[in-house]
């Protein structure tokens, strides 16, 4: 089953994000996540979707998404989506 990286982003600092958006995705492609959704329009259909910025990366399997999600080249590149961003993540299960 592949694994998906599921993340729900608003921004509190663009200037420091930045560097996290210029270094993320290589890292991902190693691990073989595949950004299947990154930010883009939306329309919320049903409750309240307070978040702006919604992200989705397709990994071959669950635990090639919890590698990149754990790894020594993520860690500070996450640190800075964690300090200049308020976040929602899962890893999850799922089908082709």
């Amino acid at each position: 089953m592949k694994g998906y990286l599921i993340a729900q982003i608003n921004v509190k600092n663009l200037d420091n994000y930045q560097e996290y958006l210029k270094n993320v995705t290589p890292i991902a492609k190693k691990y073989g996540g595949e950004y299947i959704v990154r930010a883009g329009k939306y329309d919320v259909m049903e409750g309240k979707w307070p978040y702006k910025r919604n992200v989705v990366i397709r990994f071959p399997t669950l635990e090639k998404a919890k590698e990149f999600y754990n790894s020594k080249e993520y860690e500070p590149i996450k640190k800075i989506r964690i300090d200049n961003a308020e976040n929602n993540l899962i890893i999850i299960e799922g089908g082709d």
